[in-house]
Parts: structure tokens; C-alpha cells; sequence
């Protein structure tokens, strides 16, 4: 006899304004007890240190995590220069120092080269698996790791203000797998001062945003009530960049038994988008012909 689930079958989305000093991974674990949930997932890591949204997944939205995963990202964040460190953050100790420090010209000049699509070394202290295991494990005992470059596309890097002399505010949008650390160490070398972020902040997440996110502590005061449960988004929410085909009811009966199902849609060959019935997703797939073919079904 297969072992039952514990806790409800509950979908949707809860955003979360994470603080700093938590990791990603404890957020989940706290939403899911305060929901009593059966399924949670996030859509993105934000290290410790870094603040702002985390998108937590809930039953058969976690189905959608990697639509949200492949989104638009906009990250606002400090730049100290004058400083690298082991871990390209004020977490980590002081490597080197420099007392250069760019001009704002210098500094919106030098951008232009992190703009557009780029390659991008993580840092040391990154989830990164080398060789089956994690960056940051093999960083702490001390190797020093020649990680490959990888692609990142930037669509937007800014300069917002300059405090003073030693810190420069960025803010940037980009797409998957990009490292804020990696953009203020590289930044830093470019200028011949060094530099490191000292704080970090992701503004938004595809379609979320960090004026939706709730705090810990409202977590923990609504834990297992109806005020919580009402604060969860739509499924649908993170299919936001995917078109919508309505099915018809007999597309719909066999889209959910995991066949392709007639869609009402004027889309191309081979289109990526979700199947709904009255507004409901029902599943994700590829349109051929009039018809959707499912890759992902939602059971609801």
C-alpha cells in the first residue's frame, strides 16, 4: 500500500519578500507548514544574504516553476568598490583592495561591455556542480576551481546613483542563470579598482513583483488560517508568457487524461502554450494542427 500524502492539496503561487539572513530553501519549508501544504518549490534561489521576491510553488503549480525559472529577472543592487572578496559579496572575507576608484563615466562606460548576450565565469561560492559536487562545498574546504564561462543575456544594466566615492547602485534585468556577484566581481576588474556587491535585491520575477511579496512575520501570524490561504496567486500566473488556448470540452476530457485535445487557437506549427477550460489551465504542450499535445497535464 503506497503511503499517504500528508498535509492539502493546495495549488497556486505565495510571494514571498524574502529578508536577508534566510536561506531559499527555509523559506519554502516555512511556507509549506503554514499552509500544511502537500507540494511547495521556489522558482529561483536568492542566496542568504540577498532580499526580495521568491516565488513559492504550490501542488501543481511547481508544474510551471520552470516557466518562471527561464522569465525576466530584475535585480537592484550595491556595489562596493575598492574590495574583492572570496565570495564576490560582504559575506566573504577581503582578497585584495584597491584605492582606485572610477569616475561615474568610467563606470556607466565600462557597462556597455555587460549588455546584451554575454558569457559569465559563476562565482566560487556558487551552487554550481563540478565534477558531482556543489561550488560552494569544495570553495569552503578551500580549492580554488577554474569554473567555465556561461552564457547569460543582459537586457538592461543601469547606473542609479553613486553615494559616494566607494558605491555605485546597478540595477539590471536578465534572463536565466545570472550572477549579480559574478556582474559587480567582473565590473570591478574591468575598472582596475576591484569590487563585490554588499547588498542585493530582486525587484521582480517574471510576472511577480516585490509589492505583492508577504513578510515572514505575516506568515507566521496567518500560518494555518484563511487569511494565508487567501493571499495565493493563480496557477495560471506562472504561464503568464505562455498564449492561452481555450479547449473545447471534448479537447478538454482528453487533455486531461494526457491526450492531445482540440484547442481553439491560430498559432504555428510546433507553438509552446497552455490549454484552459473556462479560464482553468488544464495543460501545457505544443499546438499541431488544431490540437494541443501535452507535455505537462494539471490534476485539480
Amino acid at each position: 500500500m503506497g503511503r499517504t500524502k500528508k498535509g492539502r492539496a493546495i495549488s497556486g503561487w505565495l510571494i514571498v519578500d524574502k529578508p536577508a539572513g534566510i536561506t531559499s530553501t527555509a523559506v519554502v519549508n516555512k511556507v509549506k507548514w503554514a499552509l500544511s501544504a502537500q507540494k511547495a518549490g521556489h522558482a529561483g534561489t536568492l542566496d542568504p544574504a540577498a532580499t526580495g521576491v521568491l516565488a513559492i510553488a504550490l501542488g501543481e503549480a511547481t508544474k510551471t516553476v520552470p516557466y518562471i525559472t527561464d522569465a525576466l529577472k530584475c535585480y537592484r543592487f550595491m556595489v562596493s568598490l575598492g574590495a574583492a572578496t572570496t565570495t564576490d559579496d560582504a559575506e566573504g572575507a577581503v582578497i585584495q583592495r584597491s584605492d582606485q576608484r572610477p569616475t561615474d563615466a568610467e563606470i556607466e562606460a565600462a557597462l556597455a561591455a555587460f549588455r546584451g548576450d554575454i558569457q559569465q565565469v559563476p562565482p566560487q561560492f556558487s551552487a554550481v556542480k563540478v565534477d558531482g559536487e556543489r561550488a560552494y562545498d569544495l570553495a569552503r574546504e578551500g580549492e580554488v576551481m577554474d569554473l567555465a564561462a556561461r552564457p547569460l543575456r543582459v537586457d538592461s544594466l543601469i547606473l542609479l546613483a553613486r553615494p559616494d566615492p566607494d558605491h555605485a547602485l546597478l540595477e539590471m534585468v536578465c534572463g536565466k542563470g545570472g550572477y549579480v556577484r559574478s556582474i559587480a566581481r567582473d565590473l570591478g576588474q574591468a575598472l582596475g579598482c576591484l569590487g563585490h556587491v554588499q547588498w542585493l535585491r530582486r525587484e521582480w520575477s517574471g510576472p511577480f513583483r516585490a509589492c505583492q511579496g508577504v513578510t515572514l512575520d505575516q506568515i507566521d501570524a496567518e500560518a494555518k488560517t484563511d487569511a494565508l490561504d487567501a493571499r495565493l496567486l493563480p496557477l495560471e500566473l506562472g504561464l503568464a508568457d505562455l498564449p492561452e488556448f481555450p479547449a473545447t470540452p471534448e479537447g478538454a476530457v482528453r487533455l486531461r487524461n494526457g491526450n492531445p485535445g482540440m484547442v481553439i487557437a491560430s498559432a504555428s506549427w510546433g507553438t509552446e502554450g497552455w490549454a484552459s477550460l473556462n479560464g482553468q489551465a488544464i495543460a501545457v504542450g505544443h499546438y499541431r494542427s488544431g490540437e494541443l499535445h501535452p507535455s505537462r497535464v494539471f490534476n485539480r
